[in-house]
């Protein structure tokens, strides 16, 4: 496999990830919001969205405390727990809707029970790549219905508008998340989507990572070891090009948090739907659908070039234009499509 072919599936396989963590909340707002999975009474108050920010910050700040003081091995059981209580709540919809004809309900609710506890057996026994992979796209199209249905378009908008600042601040200013990223990489578990770059690459045999797009950023990473600030160097050369890793690890926030948006405004928005089997999509969504992944082309670029970046200045920037323009195209008014 040549030098371009190797980029080119690397950002094909990237974006398809995060179109079917899209596609995944799409498919998964009516069955959740019929089951009242909507986490709020008032989805439209957008302290919601602040009250969300403030509870990721005590989490930053606990994760943080946690690696300092040797704790990795419990952050991990607490992520594989979450990943299996989300992992139900999206088989607890699809595989009843699968099976019944050939079961009784008690015995497709078990189905995803055990379909559930299968993801967290696998995650904490064999986390290769694809393992990873695999239950990211499941938690984060999981996560994303969740709070695309428990937040309207203003509380998203406001919430990924303050999370791009905050992306930036913890990237370029005090690399907090620069810190945090180097604590998870080691733990293999879904807080990270892995896309190789070579065909024989493994998640469990690999000794470090090569290039990571942190929930936060991206932050260049071979072979190398922390410095007293947190960032990491290559040792053979500081900067070392996409061509010298074995493969990218992109943080799931950074689809999940754009993804919100996508949701929210296929769930909150009256506007005529377009017709799509199996999910919920109209004109503004499809809009931020697009706009997420024009700004994650975007990112590849200026990451594959070797240099830390934040995500979601771009990847939110871009799911709130693509938004804008959708619902402009399907008749909305700005004060209507912001929610006002």
């Amino acid at each position: 496999m040549n030098d371009r072919t190797r980029i080119l599936a690397a950002v094909g396989m990237t974006v398809l990830l995060f179109l079917a963590i899209q596609l995944g909340a799409l498919a998964l707002l009516e069955p959740f919001t019929e089951s009242g999975r909507q986490a709020v009474e008032d989805p439209e108050n957008p302290i919601n969205s602040i009250l969300y920010v403030g509870v990721m910050l005590v989490a930053t700040g606990l994760m943080l405390a946690a690696f300092r003081y040797d704790l990795d091995w419990l952050i991990r059981l607490l992520l594989v727990g979450v990943s299996v209580m989300i992992s139900w709540y999206v088989f607890a919809e699809l595989v009843p809707t699968v099976v019944s004809p050939f079961v009784s309900d008690g015995v497709a609710s078990g189905l995803a029970i055990v379909a559930s506890l299968a993801v967290g057996a696998a995650l904490l026994w064999y986390p290769e790549w694809y393992v990873i992979d695999g239950a990211g796209v499941v938690m984060g199209a999981g996560a994303a219905a969740l709070f695309g249905i428990s937040f309207g378009l203003l509380p998203a908008l406001v919430l990924l508008s303050v999370l791009a600042v905050y992306d930036a601040i913890s990237v370029y200013g005090t690399e907090h998340m620069l810190d945090l990223a180097e604590g998870v990489m080691d733990l293999k578990i879904p807080v990270v989507l892995v896309v190789p770059m070579t065909l024989s690459y493994s998640y469990l045999a690999a000794g470090g990572t090569d290039d990571v797009l942190e929930n936060g950023g991206a932050e260049t990473v071979a072979d190398g070891e922390a410095t007293d600030g947190g960032a990491f160097e290559n040792e053979a050369e500081p900067d070392a090009g996409a061509l010298d890793r074995d493969a990218l690890f992109i943080g799931l926030g950074d689809a999940v948090i754009p993804t919100i948006l996508v949701a929210s405004a296929a769930a909150f928005l009256d506007v005529d739907a377009l017709s799509v089997p199996g999910i919920a999509l109209n004109l503004p969504a499809l809009g931020a659908s697009l706009g997420t992944i024009a700004g994650l082309l975007v990112l590849m670029y200026m990451v594959l070039e070797g240099r830390a970046h934040a995500g979601l200045p771009l990847l939110n920037g871009g799911a709130i234009g693509g938004y804008l323009l959708g619902a402009l195209a399907s008749g909305l008014s700005i004060a209507t499509a912001i929610g006002l």
